[in-house]
């Protein structure tokens, strides 16, 4: 098969059994993409249907158990339904000999830190919390070129895992690596990297762990989640929608302030409350705010003002793979708008992201 555009779209070897696709069957933009790897499962392979989220559960329970041996481990826990997922299976694998690690970066969006805690504090695990707001900042002073940022969290975040593993003589240190981050992180050899992910690219060469175990590694997120809920994890945790390991760090456009964070962490919330007041949050897979490096004249009351711009999100996705701009109803948008420059004085203008992935990412940075 061809297209204008592409000589050899689709192929098959008619001497030995192989077939190429050059589009991705699996996401939601291929017409048709489900029904072609049906085809190419059960009627090319004549594979069988008999795949279930338990037997999968049980799967990765007993490789953590395999990985770790009688060894201790921590694993880095954000409070995302990935690392919370890793985070029950790891627990029903090792018991107590895992030790969960919250590290507050000082990224994360209003009143998170508290629900964290509020959450996990009732699990049955070994759960810390590490204050590290003013290292990472420090750690992040002077640099604004995203994959520099991603990967001095990433190397932060290691660096307070270490510390934390001494503690407890941790050997193993365990993340909920999903399948998306590995694809974007440019894993495979012929793979170009889109963002480095804190957690995998992002991560420095030399750890003092003898391996990182990731068990969702080969997993999308609507698996993950169907994983949750099989493990009957908080409803809260099933439906929270997908938040970065660095956080608001990479919704903030440019070399990182103390002011910046405020100032998104407020807009960001602005945003949150009124997307789940108006009810359309239901279909969204995310919504947020992100602080441009872009400042436009205002006027503030009678005065001339010269702000920041502050960009909207809001993204409808399955897998995060593709994702498609939501269409936000106006005035919803326009309260948003309304708020934000009302109620932060440092902004002067909002604008609404209307970019699909591909060719944007879902996230800025």
């Amino acid at each position: 098969a061809h297209t204008d555009s592409c000589p050899v779209a689709a192929y098959r070897n008619k001497n030995v059994p192989i077939y190429g696709l050059q589009w991705h069957p699996e996401v939601m933009h291929t017409k048709n993409g489900e029904l072609m790897l049906r085809n190419f499962i059960f009627e090319v392979c004549e594979c069988e249907a008999n795949w279930q989220v338990g037997d999968l559960i049980e799967r990765m329970v007993k490789e953590i158990k395999a990985d770790v041996g009688g060894a201790t481990a921590i694993i880095g826990l954000s409070g995302g339904i990935d690392s919370s997922v890793a985070t029950a299976l790891a627990a029903e694998a090792l018991g107590d000999k895992l030790t969960a690690v919250f590290v507050d970066h000082g990224f994360m969006r209003e009143g998170e830190p508290e629900a964290i805690r509020e959450t996990f504090e009732s699990f049955n695990i070994k759960f810390v919390i590490v204050n590290a707001q003013q290292r990472f900042l420090e750690k992040l002073k002077g640099i604004s070129e995203p994959e520099k940022k991603r990967k001095a969290i990433g190397e932060e975040f290691i660096r307070v895992f270490e510390e934390e593993a001494k503690k407890s003589s941790a050997e193993y240190l365990l993340q909920g690596t999903i399948y998306p981050d590995r694809i974007e992180s440019g894993f495979r050899k012929n793979s170009d990297v889109i963002k480095s992910h804190h957690n995998v690219a992002g991560l420095p060469l030399k750890i003092a762990f003898k391996k990182i175990v990731e068990p969702l590694q080969d997993l999308y997120k609507d698996e993950v989640r169907k994983v949750a809920v099989m493990l009957n994890l908080p409803r809260e945790l099933v439906n929270r929608q997908p938040f970065p390991g660095p956080g608001l760090a990479v919704r903030i456009i440019g070399e990182l302030t103390e002011e910046k964070v405020i100032i998104t962490k407020k807009a960001d919330s602005i945003v949150t409350q009124e997307i789940e007041k108006n009810c359309v949050a239901e279909d969204l897979w995310q919504y947020f705010a992100v602080l441009t490096d872009t400042k436009a004249t205002g006027v503030k009351g009678d005065s001339r003002a010269y702000g920041y711009v502050v960009a909207v999100r809001a993204a409808e996705s399955r897998e995060a793979m593709t994702a498609n701009f939501a269409q936000i109803p106006y005035p919803v948008l326009e309260k948003i708008s309304t708020r934000i420059t009302n109620e932060i004085p440092q902004v002067t203008r909002v604008v609404y992201d209307i970019t699909h992935k591909p060719p944007a990412t879902i996230e800025w940075e």
